[in-house]
């Protein structure tokens, strides 16, 4: 059970949960700083240790941290290049100085004061993203978190703060960062309400180009107007990846669509506008990026099959029985359901996130329509029936090969069910259901 702290000690809640109450956003975790102890004090009042760096406690009922008020000073390169000095002569207003953001570096006392000495409530108000202190400079990895706040809250980014960005840049720093952080802020960017503005404010100042290159390539190249009215192709990402947002798409998804279409920034000059085979390329460039930023399986994994089938999802309506089932085993369908709903759900993205585009994307009902009729197919029957000819000597078989033709007459009957209730519908023979999905280019 904890103790009270003695006096003089003061504690404070800072941070992310004060921001969002000002907001009137849900609150984010809570943390404090603990002003005028030392780790003894808090050891003796129960509180556990569990900083290895600095001095950070655990509260022994809420499990809540506790920090001590610390300054820091930089010794080498990167993110990790910090020395951290706690005692209890630091201030509350010498701690909040080391934060990145000011609307980050807000405090209120145990009475309820709000304590801001760097002017936090004035730019949250106004909507801006700015720096507390030059050393902000100092740490390569406050680039992302800057964008991946401006992704969140829909803030812009002061122009000075904008300059040091820029500095980060053009110092190389963001090359000391581990491709774990890397993918760990970028994954929380993709997360939040608009990711567009966390691609917006990396590319702003260089900072796109040196951590994704293979995105800032697709800025500036021409896609066909008549399938994509947005024509830059980075813009189509970046309007895809708000549209996910909006509808509340799962990580992998989300990172899907943001590598389908990668291949269109090495399409050759001569073929452009239009972008042949980039479905072909886009699955190599959107590996090669999986692999470098240690993507986990399951994005990765997300981002190749979108990047490999987001052209022949579109025509879903128009596919031979054959490649429908190709898609579908690719996609592993049958043994992993979830990963075909991640497929879909990003070409849905691709698709409807275009200017004008209709909302109701017909591939994905059609494929989830298809992977039942192939579901209603038991592959343990019909095994079991090849396995009896061949030891009744009535010739040879292959399993696999006639599990795929009872799957295959599956996909032709679904075929013909669906032309029929489409005809049922309008009265007239109908060869695909479109329902506005564009052409893939």
């Amino acid at each position: 059970m904890a103790r009270r702290l003695p006096q003089p000690v003061r504690i404070y809640r800072v941070g992310g949960s004060v921001r969002d109450e000002l907001l009137g956003r849900p609150g984010a975790d809570r943390d404090f700083v603990v002003v005028g102890a030392t780790p003894e004090t808090m050891l003796a009042s129960g509180f556990r240790p569990v900083g290895r760096d600095f001095p950070v406690f655990l509260h022994p009922e809420t499990q809540e941290e506790y920090a001590l008020a610390r300054t820091e000073r930089k010794h080498g390169r990167g993110y990790r290049g910090f020395e951290f000095f706690a005692s209890p002569d630091v201030s509350l207003e010498e701690d909040l100085q080391r934060r990145d953001l000011t609307i980050n570096a807000m405090a209120i006392g145990e009475d309820g004061t709000l304590v801001d000495p760097c002017g936090g409530a004035v730019d949250l108000a106004a909507g801006v993203l700015r720096h507390v202190s030059p050393g902000f400079a100092e740490d390569p990895l406050r680039v992302l978190r800057v964008a991946r706040f401006a992704a969140r809250l829909r803030f812009v980014v002061a122009p000075e703060t904008e300059a040091l960005l820029r500095a980060i840049v053009d110092s190389g720093e963001l090359h000391t960062l581990a491709p774990e952080r890397v993918w760990q802020e970028l994954a929380r960017g993709l997360m939040e309400a608009q990711p567009s503005r966390m691609l917006a404010v990396l590319r702003g100042c260089g900072a796109l180009a040196a951590l994704l290159p293979e995105v800032a390539a697709l800025y500036g190249v021409p896609q066909p107007p008549a399938q994509h009215p947005e024509v830059d192709a980075g813009v189509h990402v970046a309007l895809a990846l708000d549209w996910a947002a909006r509808h509340a798409l799962p990580l992998p998804a989300r990172y899907a669509v943001l590598a389908h279409d990668l291949g269109k920034a090495a399409t050759p000059v001569a073929d452009l506008p239009r972008h042949i085979a980039h479905e072909r390329r886009s699955v190599g460039i959107a590996q090669r990026l999986s692999q470098r930023l240690r993507v986990p399986q399951e994005c990765a994994d997300a981002a190749r099959l979108a990047a490999r089938w987001h052209g022949v999802v579109h025509r879903a309506a128009e596919l031979r029985p054959a490649t429908v089932l190709d898609l579908l085993s690719a996609a592993d369908a049958l043994r992993r359901p979830e990963r075909l709903a991640t497929l879909l759900a990003a070409c849905a993205a691709d698709a409807c996130s275009r200017p004008g585009a209709h909302q109701d994307y017909a591939p994905q009902r059609l494929l989830t329509s298809a992977l039942a009729a192939i579901r209603a197919v038991d592959a343990g029957v019909i095994a079991r029936a090849v396995q009896d000819r061949v030891a009744s000597g009535r010739g040879e078989a292959s399993i696999a090969k006639a599990i795929r033709s009872a799957r295959l007459r599956a996909l032709r009957e679904w075929r013909l069910g669906n032309a029929a209730r489409a005809t049922e519908t309008s009265g007239a023979p109908k060869r695909a259901v479109r329902s506005g999905t564009p052409r893939p280019s």
